[in-house]
């Protein structure tokens, strides 16, 4: 509760900046408590207490003025730090900076945010000195929050308040072991400010003057990364993939993909080496292949020049089979005009993820 009382403190600094900008930005700070949830059983050791911290974010809001904004019924965007105390000095606390963006519903009182980031834990697993720890293999890892809250801005003099509900993933997506990871999922309640007076949001024509059905287009992407597999030490190899996939836009906002993917996770093949000498009950052949081939289908839904990526895809061809014959892929991409864009994706087989992907790639 204390976290509460320093937001509290927060107040004097919103009031003197009334009148300081346009208002065209808005500041938050939330105080949330919940519980991590036992998603297994090699973390329930380490479920102790109810987490509970802040989340301060800065927000840039949209008037209409480009054409994407309208479609989204005028989002925010900006950057959020959060802290949380775990309740467990195993664990550690937990700082995070993200990117993010909040969505508007229910004539703006109901709001969706999405931040995507990285965290900082303050006391990963380390055999020596902390060996209890199967969350967090390293100290610096993805993180991700959802945010439902209802909102009221500028209630008085700009100040408002907020209420709802927080989701946080914390996790290594695997580049490090062990990699259990949490999610924590808790109530927050706070307050916002506007900066300045209230700027009127513009109509828009855009949807109807511009057509944004297009042919089918051909993307080429490369993505790498680094990882481990969960024998903890067994240490980290590089990862590639290559897709080819072609998509169809149909509308403002979503395009439809078709494609195939191979794979060279270099950590697969010493694991395979490690089962077939450790395990020889398995009958784990040394030289069996480690590369995999898949199709898949997904979905792109354009935002500006930044789109979310969700893809589902099967194994058409995997001699050892490490996770499961589905896997899933999801991301953002950036376009650097209409052809050349860059990649940020997390690909999984369901709740496990395996590694975080870079990419490039055109799209033709």
């Amino acid at each position: 509760m204390r976290y509460f009382y320093f937001l509290l403190l927060l107040l004097p600094f919103f009031l003197q900046a009334q009148g300081q900008a346009s208002g065209k930005y808005n500041i938050d700070a939330s105080y949330f408590y919940g519980n991590i949830i036992p998603h297994r059983k090699s973390i329930k050791h380490l479920i102790t207490g109810h987490p509970e911290g802040i989340i301060i974010s800065l927000n840039r809001k949209t008037f209409g003025r480009k054409s994407w904004q309208p479609s989204y019924n005028y989002p925010d965007y900006g950057f959020s730090f959060h802290y949380q105390d775990l309740k467990n000095e195993i664990l550690g606390d937990m700082y995070g900076l993200y990117a993010h963006y909040s969505f508007y519903f229910l004539k703006r009182h109901l709001m969706l945010r999405v931040g995507q980031g990285i965290a900082y834990n303050t006391n990963p697993y380390d055999s020596d000195t902390n060996f209890r720890n199967y969350a967090y293999g390293a100290h610096v890892m993805p993180s991700t929050y959802f945010m439902l809250n209802f909102t009221k801005q500028d209630i008085w003099q700009g100040l408002g308040v907020q209420s709802g509900l927080v989701f946080i993933h914390h996790s290594n997506a695997s580049m490090k072991a062990p990699n259990t990871s949490t999610n924590t999922f808790a109530v927050n309640m706070g307050i916002n400010y506007t900066f300045g007076e209230r700027l009127q949001r513009r109509e828009s024509v855009y949807d109807t003057v511009i057509k944004y059905s297009e042919k089918i287009k051909y993307n080429i992407a490369f993505r790498g990364g680094v990882n481990e597999s969960d024998v903890i030490g067994s240490g980290q190899y590089p990862y590639y993939a290559l897709s080819f996939y072609a998509d169809k836009r149909w509308n403002r906002k979503s395009a439809f993909q078709l494609g195939a993917d191979f794979f060279w996770p270099k950590y697969l093949k010493e694991y395979i080496k490690y089962k077939s000498v450790a395990y020889p009950e398995e009958n784990v052949d040394e030289n069996t292949d480690y590369r995999k081939m898949g199709i898949f289908i997904g979905h792109e839904l354009f935002i500006n020049r930044l789109s979310v990526e969700t893809q589902a895809g099967f194994y058409v061809y995997e001699p050892f089979n490490s996770t499961g014959s589905m896997y899933q892929r999801i991301g953002l991409k950036y376009y650097f005009g209409n052809t050349i864009f860059s990649a940020l994706s997390l690909k999984t087989h369901g709740a496990k993820a395996e590694v975080m992907e870079f990419g490039i790639g055109v799209r033709l």
